[in-house]
């Protein structure tokens, strides 16, 4: 497969679900781990097709709730193959409600998951190149490196920032905290 590339129209995949009063969180608005739920189908269903093989989610890089979303609307969902890596793919996700009564649509939601995809052996399986064909394709394929080398710098940064060092501890003092026992 080292030599196959796919388009990003080729992973593009649309759902669109009614929102019911059974979806809701205590405020009556849809619960947001339910379109957490929607959004994690879509990207399996989006990587799994680009790539050709089945995908697990290996992290959700961002949600962000925009607005809220009523019962009754009809939420749309559009996700993309914005990113290859070897293994890899960053999916994005826009998600829009449209109240079915007046036709205004809102988005409600962008969201950005890294998929990997396996072989029958659960290993991690090559998967094809991405064709890049606009200006949108390049932007959201640059922002997703960007997103990679944010993640390594906050992973190193993880590893190597001593958060017990009297600096550190020093600097909680200008937050809301209150340190006790040191």
């Amino acid at each position: 497969m080292s030599d196959l590339f796919k388009t990003v129209k080729s992973s593009k995949i649309t759902i669109s679900q009614l929102m019911l009063p059974s979806h809701t969180n205590f405020s009556g608005k849809i619960h947001g781990g339910y379109i957490l739920s929607l959004l994690d189908q879509i990207a399996f269903a989006c990587a799994s097709k680009f790539s050709g093989h089945y995908c697990v989610t290996a992290s959700v890089d961002t949600v962000d709730f925009l607005s809220p979303i009523d019962v009754g609307e009809l939420v749309t969902m559009k996700a993309s193959v914005n990113y290859v890596g070897k293994s890899s793919m960053i999916v994005g996700i826009r998600v829009e409600a449209e109240n079915i009564q007046t036709g205004k649509v809102k988005h409600c939601n962008s969201s950005y998951f890294t998929m990997v995809a396996k072989d029958e052996q659960e290993n991690n399986v090559l998967v094809p190149g991405l064709i890049l064909s606009s200006d949108e394709e390049i932007r959201r394929f640059c922002n997703g490196i960007k997103q990679i080398s944010l993640k390594k710098d906050k992973n190193q940064h993880e590893k190597a920032f001593d958060y017990k060092s009297e600096t550190a501890l020093e600097s909680l003092k200008s937050y809301r905290t209150k340190l006790e026992n040191f």
